[in-house]
């Protein structure tokens, strides 16, 4: 099945005829997570999504593929040890986007850890995550932790600690998850807005009322079972449904904010304590290094969450505690973002106390609704809610049941047989007039599945990448306006804001070029970007 923009239209007419087992509302990595398990089981399935796909958390987390250290400390364990094998699922599967981060986690006095504490903990850790040997912690003395960050706080380090955590790119994630469970038959469209549900005569649902956003048209679809799998707005659905109950979502906001990385050159990632009892990330991406997150209860706008200035001279006075030669002011944050986690409610706790776990809610209707967990659990959260909805179909007790099998599928562009580096190499030999660092850059992105835009770049688009990728996420990653491509596709909003300033106007031509939308859409898409854009900078 194809995944092009230009082909939008056609997949609307099928979401109106077609009868599927299974409709999933959300297109995050839950939701996609949930299509890619499905459809491999042999059901039939549809994702909708109101927005752009990993338009919500989804593209607004750490961008870490973590297993979770500070979940020791209120003894998840279960969270530990689920979370450290699903990393390493996710590294076999998608080489391309998820990659080995030596992490430097430094002792300090009055931390929240000590030597021995730390030395335990990373331990257990390396144990319950099945951490391979090469890759477990290894505990360093004051100079020792010094020679791998000279930046670091002299006055107050007493040592530290190196374990690996794997940096990926979550919206990337999504969409290459999204891509795989499209390639095996599943039918998923974004800025497609759920109105309604439409019941049987039992009163269970049996599909949705639906507004294709882009055109402005009602349609219906027909589906056994629904799943709701929206994120922060779960529980939304569930208030329609009339199945809200005592235990409901407890938003929370974490935000990060992009500096240069001469301003803070830092050596490798570090994970750090705040005086306030938090720890906080600072990660070097490319020429850049992003710092957070913050874990404050949220009430505002779902849809559209940004860090204010409070949060950003919350971590700014972190990162200027733990790196004080540095001294980095607001004039230094070239972009923000800001994202919701939709945990479980808990009487009496604090944002940051609150679990992490996921639940699934079953309604009477027979709404099924999945809530809570994290980045790296997709997998198995998506296990869950599929093996409800065989139960409800009474497919285990049929001979031709598969069970989950994700976890050995590799996600589109993960066909790599060798490093991202490697990799770009060779493909440098067949498209010698691109620089080793350009072509690298695609295939952090895309995978094998470059080797598509340098051909595009170089028959079409006389070797203009930006075009050739552009065009590439139109035609099979149902990219619709330039927000959708600078935001979710390529990080470009957050990581290289400055840069693509003089970019958007071409950038912009050329997707009105190649999607034909009414004026009227073309400009509320318009209006959307331009929240989001200068939502990164709201704060100043």
């Amino acid at each position: 099945m194809s995944f092009s923009a230009r082909n939008r239209n056609q997949y609307i007419k099928q979401l109106q005829s077609d009868q599927f087992d299974l409709l999933v509302i959300g297109g995050g990595i839950t939701g996609a997570g949930i299509a890619l398990d499905a459809v491999t089981r042999g059901l039939k399935v549809c994702l909708i999504e109101k927005a752009d796909f990993a338009s919500g958390t989804s593209s607004r987390s750490t961008k870490l593929i973590h297993g979770g250290l500070r979940y020791l400390k209120q003894l998840e364990f279960g969270i530990v040890r689920e979370v450290g094998q699903e990393r390493a699922i996710l590294y076999k599967n998608a080489p391309h986007i998820v990659h080995p981060e030596r992490m430097l986690l430094p002792i300090i006095e009055g931390g929240s850890l000590g030597k021995y504490s730390t030395s335990l903990g990373l331990y257990v850790y390396d144990r319950l995550a099945g951490v391979e040997k090469g890759e477990r912690r290894n505990m360093l003395s004051k100079q020792e932790t010094l020679a791998k960050e000279p930046l670091l706080n002299t006055d107050i380090l007493k040592g530290g600690g190196m374990y690996v955590e794997y940096r990926s790119d979550d919206a990337r994630l999504c969409i290459e998850v999204l891509k795989t469970a499209v390639d095996k038959g599943a039918l998923c469209v974004n800025y497609v807005s759920f109105s309604s549900f439409t019941l049987d005569n039992n009163n269970k649902i049996n599909g949705a009322v639906c507004l294709d956003i882009l055109n402005k048209e009602s349609l219906h679809i027909n589906a056994k079972k629904v799943i709701n799998a929206c994120g922060p707005w779960v529980d939304e659905l569930r208030k329609i449904d009339k199945s809200l109950t005592k235990k409901r979502l407890h938003l929370t906001k974490g935000i990060h904010i992009v500096v240069k990385k001469e301003r803070i050159p830092i050596q490798q990632a570090v994970y750090f304590d705040v005086q306030d009892g938090r720890m906080i990330f600072a990660i070097p991406r490319g020429n850049k290094v992003y710092i957070g997150t913050t874990d404050t209860n949220y009430t505002g706008d779902v849809n559209y969450p940004f860090a204010t200035k409070e949060d950003v001279e919350y971590t700014l006075h972190a990162a200027n505690y733990m790196f004080p030669n540095q001294q980095l002011n607001i004039d230094d944050v070239e972009s923000t973002w800001a994202g919701l986690r939709p945990l479980i409610h808990e009487d009496g706790k604090s944002p940051s106390d609150l679990s992490r776990k996921d639940e699934i809610f079953i309604s009477d209707s027979n709404l099924i609704s999945i809530a809570g967990g994290k980045l790296t659990g997709f997998r198995k959260m998506a296990e869950r809610s599929v093996n409800v909805v065989c139960k409800q179909l009474k497919l285990e007790d049929q001979r031709e049941f598969l069970p989950c099998s994700t976890a050995n599928i590799t996600l589109s562009g993960g066909h790599l047989q060798q490093t991202p580096l490697e990799f770009a190499k060779n493909l440098q030999e067949d498209f010698k007039q691109f620089y080793l660092d350009e072509i690298l850059e695609l295939v952090l992105k895309y995978g094998s599945n470059t080797q598509y835009i340098l051909a595009m770049a170089q028959t079409n688009f006389n070797n203009n990448l930006l075009f050739a990728e552009a065009d590439y996420c139109i035609e099979h990653e149902l990219t619709n306006s330039i927000a959708d491509f600078i935001i979710r596709r390529t990080g470009r909003l957050y990581f290289e804001r400055p840069e693509m300033n003089k970019q958007l106007p071409s950038l912009s031509s050329f997707f009105q070029q190649q999607i034909q939308l009414t004026t009227e859409v073309d400009e509320m898409l318009a209006k959307q970007f331009d929240i989001e854009y200068q939502g990164v900078l709201s704060f100043k």
